[in-house]
């Protein structure tokens, strides 16, 4: 008669680990991207079995930073794949296939390949945000900070006219790129306002213009600046975009200093 083997209990951590496992991720919409939101429902336990909490998060942390390189992973080789064949001829399983996952995992955090150009697109605005913040903070001058942005603007793209052709053309052929685009630009308008409207109060710029035109003004000069150096580009789009920033901004200067500049020098007899 043989005897009865008992097999052994599962330890916590394991029963820990299958529970983790079992779970999705929830998907929901954000400002320009969705927001994958892990949360997780563990089953009540004994309080026995229950790991201290001090054991729980460092797994926490490496999921967290699992799902960041993901999601980083994705979008890069999107861009990648933008510049290389375009945005149209790019499709989901190219991109999952150039990042290494599985094409299910591209759509737990992009809807569309669409969200893409608006996570970059979104990069542009949060840099202009970022701006208003600084210009609130410094004691300095704002236009200082206008010249910083020109060239934090430029974020991924500034060595690579390709990326910028392919973004050009999909706004060019695509309709809900476009409406994206309009939405980016006049918010990213909005901002920008407000950075020139506090330098005209602090008296470093002309007040005869208001604040919204020389940012809608601004704004289409720099977009015009960066098609034209995708076309052909001829030193980096930071380089580009600060000297022409350095050529406009002595005419956003107020009156009564742009008169001294242009009054003539009385020669000496």
């Amino acid at each position: 008669m043989h005897s009865r083997v008992t097999p052994a209990p599962r330890s916590p951590s394991r029963n820990l680990q299958a529970t983790l496992a079992d779970c999705s991720p929830i998907l929901t919409n954000g400002r320009f991207c969705p927001i994958v939101n892990y949360g997780v429902f563990v089953k009540t336990a004994s309080r026995s079995s229950v790991p201290p909490p001090v054991k729980a998060a460092p797994r926490a942390g490496r999921r967290e930073r699992h799902r960041t390189e993901t999601r980083d992973r994705l979008y890069r080789a999107a861009l990648a794949l933008f510049a290389e064949r375009g945005f149209l001829e790019t499709t989901v399983e190219d991109i999952t296939e150039a990042a290494d996952v599985g094409k299910g995992t591209f759509f737990n955090y992009f809807p569309t390949k669409e969200h893409i150009l608006a996570e970059f697109g979104g990069q542009r605005t949060a840099a202009v945000e970022r701006a208003l913040q600084k210009a609130r903070a410094t004691e300095g001058p704002v236009l200082h900070v206008l010249r910083e942005l020109v060239g934090d603007a430029v974020g991924q793209a500034d060595k690579s006219a390709a990326l910028l052709r392919a973004i050009f053309a999909a706004h060019a052929s695509c309709d809900s790129v476009r409406e994206e685009l309009v939405k980016r630009i006049h918010l990213g308008r909005r901002i920008l306002a407000q950075i020139f409207l506090l330098a005209q109060e602090r008296g470093e710029i002309r007040r005869d213009i208001s604040a919204t035109d020389l940012a809608r003004t601004t704004q289409r000069i720099f977009m015009g600046v960066t098609m034209s150096w995708a076309i052909k580009p001829e030193s980096t789009l930071r380089r580009t975009s600060e000297e022409i920033w350095d050529l406009i901004h002595s005419s956003l200067a107020p009156a009564e200093t742009r008169s001294m500049r242009k009054r003539p020098r009385r020669s000496r007899a």
